[in-house]
């Protein structure tokens, strides 16, 4: 593995700062939180600045320390710019099916980077689908993947606690098909695990499809 990019850095500085502004400043919060009322009214700019804002420093700490993990595995296939695109797609995607999902409830608001930080994991995941995730125990990473956009979806359906359940699922779309985007050769090499790791995109779109979500 390469060393540790400067790209991350930056990304991380940027959500710990802008999360510490918007902890101390309530209008700031506010002003820069997702919000399907203020983004149906124009201003999309919540869809991005968002997923940099945290309800609180566990939060922050959850996606930071995700990110630092896998930020990495994808710098190392696909290079930093490519690494970037698939972080801002898959933060963009995750508000895009939030928005998609909710958008008669005027009230609904999010914040986090958990959108783009599932993009990076489940880009990470398809990269190299040898690797193992430790919770507590070692399991391979695509089992895990495929478990958490169904637990996902699960949460979606029922509306499980106050977590973004449709920003992790929209996010690992947008790092699913960025990555495919911009490594076609993954289709000759690792066909098998892009058709794993598609069911619960396909579930998602069937449930939807015949009104079960």
């Amino acid at each position: 593995m390469g060393s540790f990019s400067l790209f991350t850095v930056i990304i991380i500085v940027a959500n710990v700062l802008i999360t510490y502004k918007g902890l101390n400043d309530y209008g700031f919060f506010e002003r820069y939180k997702f919000n399907v009322g203020s983004v149906r009214r124009g201003e999309q700019f919540r869809m991005f600045s968002s997923g940099f804002l945290h309800v609180d420093t566990t939060h922050l700490l959850f996606n930071m320390l995700t990110l630092f993990f896998f930020a990495n595995r994808v710098i190392d296939f696909v290079g930093e710019f490519n690494f970037l695109i698939v972080y801002v797609g898959s933060l963009v995607l995750g508000s895009l099916l939030s928005l998609y999902f909710h958008k008669n409830e005027y009230h609904y608001s999010a914040v986090g980077a958990s959108g783009a930080v599932t993009g990076i994991l489940y880009a990470a995941i398809l990269l190299d689908p040898s690797m193992e995730i430790f919770i507590p125990i070692p399991i391979p990473a695509y089992i895990f993947g495929i478990v958490y956009l169904l637990y996902s979806l699960y949460g979606m359906k029922n509306r499980i606690g106050n977590i973004g359940h449709d920003a992790h699922f929209g996010g690992a779309i947008g790092g699913y098909l960025i990555t495919l985007i911009l490594m076609p050769s993954l289709f000759e090499t690792n066909l098998l695990m892009i058709g794993l790791l598609a069911i619960p995109i396909i579930i998602l779109f069937i449930m939807h499809k015949t009104g079960k979500l």
